[in-house]
């Protein structure tokens, strides 16, 4: 009867014991010290797999332990994150990891930019380093310039550089992809995007009109079947070039493969970013024998077949300009009259005209 009651007990300081190892187990896991990863990230999506790789691709290392901890309790959302693994154990740091949502502000990324111009005023508006921001994107690119689409973005106030070009080009990337499966049968080569986004940013140099974009794309593609120069001032707008006026003294002088008044084919890579409306032109360009487009005078373009009917809007622009310069000038002597004080009168200046090349 003893050693009945014996061989109960002892079973029953065994199964005690067992359940106490269960319940240290957590605390004792709980002790295991998560390593220093990037303390502010963006989680992609909910699934677990992401938000695993989501951590290692920021330096943390994830075990089954943690898997099961983020599948059993709550597994984060889409959105950005700020941790600090030293705030409590691994236990806590993969419980809590929902809670640790990170502030955010808004950021845009202009029609046109270059790469640089991007990062440097990413980098007055993060207060981030410059040359870093760059850096990284050099490491990222694939296209030299519209690796980036033009839009706005949310983002951790607290993302460093690294954090911060990267997710640009992740959410970038995945509106290629995007296109890809769209608009094609099998996936284009790095290439083929290149050429698109090249004929995307001088669709979107040329103009920010969506309703134009199609009719500039047929253009490009009309006048490069053709064996035609696409003599486009905007091709001229290139790095450091990129916002400055084209006038003939450029279009002579500059020898680069930009230059398309001197040289066939496209640019050898993309001007700057674009929007997705411009790379939609792209693919999609209006089915059209235009050759030839012009600005009128509402500021919108005039797209023609024949060289006669472009200088007919050639002509039809510069008269407009000159009657718009008349107009200033009478203005400008009627303010200077009024304003008059004898010969002291100051001039007041209100026309700014620039040199606007033919599209041909």
């Amino acid at each position: 009867m003893k050693q009945i009651i014996s061989a109960k007990y002892r079973r029953f300081v065994l199964y005690v014991e067992i359940f106490m190892v269960i319940l240290l187990l957590p605390v004792l896991y709980n002790f295991v010290p998560v390593n220093q990863g990037v303390t502010t990230f963006y989680i992609p999506s909910s699934d677990v797999e992401e938000v695993t790789q989501t951590l290692e691709k920021n330096g943390y290392t994830v075990t089954w332990i943690d898997k099961m901890m983020l599948q059993l309790i709550r597994t984060p959302k889409e959105g950005w994150y700020t941790v600090d693994p030293k705030e409590s154990g691994r236990l806590f740091f993969f419980e809590y990891l929902h809670r640790k949502r990170a502030q955010t502000m808004d950021i845009v990324i202009y029609a046109g930019e270059t790469s640089k111009e991007l990062t440097t005023r990413l980098a007055k508006d993060m207060k981030l380093n410059r040359e870093k921001l760059y850096r990284f994107y050099q490491k990222h690119t694939r296209f030299e310039e519209a690796d980036i689409f033009a839009k706005r973005y949310e983002i951790a106030r607290k993302a460093d550089e690294n954090t911060t070009i990267s997710y640009l080009f992740d959410l970038s990337t995945k509106v290629i992809n995007g296109f890809e499966k769209k608009y094609f049968h099998k996936k284009p080569d790095t290439s083929e995007l290149k050429v698109l986004l090249t004929i995307a940013s001088i669709i979107q140099k040329e103009s920010n009109s969506k309703k134009e974009m199609p009719s500039i794309a047929s253009v490009i593609y009309n006048r490069l079947n053709k064996g035609m120069k696409l003599q486009m001032d905007s091709t001229l707008n290139y790095g450091e070039h990129s916002h400055t006026v084209i006038t003939p003294e450029r279009i002579k002088s500059d020898t680069s493969y930009y230059n398309t008044y001197k040289h066939k084919g496209l640019p050898p890579y993309p001007l700057g970013t674009v929007t997705e409306d411009a790379l939609y032109a792209a693919i999609h360009p209006k089915k059209s024998n235009y050759l030839f487009f012009m600005l009128n005078q509402n500021g919108e373009h005039d797209f023609t077949a024949s060289y006669e009917e472009h200088l007919k809007n050639i002509k039809a622009f510069k008269t407009s300009r000159k009657k718009k310069s008349k107009s200033k000038k009478k203005e400008t002597v009627k303010v200077n009259t009024s304003k008059s004080k004898g010969k002291h009168a100051k001039e007041t200046n209100l026309t700014s005209v620039s040199y606007i090349p033919a599209k041909y």
